[in-house]
């Protein structure tokens, strides 16, 4: 986490701990964008994942958790 924000990256994951991390640390970075879906594989999730960095790039570069699953996408602007 803190090689990404030095880096002002984001982080992809499915792992649920990084908005954990992020929920604890009260830090304003970096950006976390977390596919919560069972079917996590590439052909499931490209189009859901897609529509989320497009819909909300913005809070991504402000700082953001971006929650995405294959019906939708929830945001938490940071520091949570």
């Amino acid at each position: 986490m803190e090689w990404a924000a030095a880096r002002q990256l984001v982080v992809f994951t499915h792992d649920l701990d990084f908005g954990t991390m992020l929920a604890l640390s009260h830090e304003s970075g970096p950006s976390v964008l977390q596919v919560r879906n069972e079917d996590a594989l590439p052909e499931a999730m490209v189009g859901p994942v897609v529509a989320a960095l497009e819909q909300h790039e913005a809070d991504l570069i402000s700082g953001a958790l971006v929650v995405v699953d294959t019906h939708r996408s929830r945001v938490r602007i940071l520091p949570i």
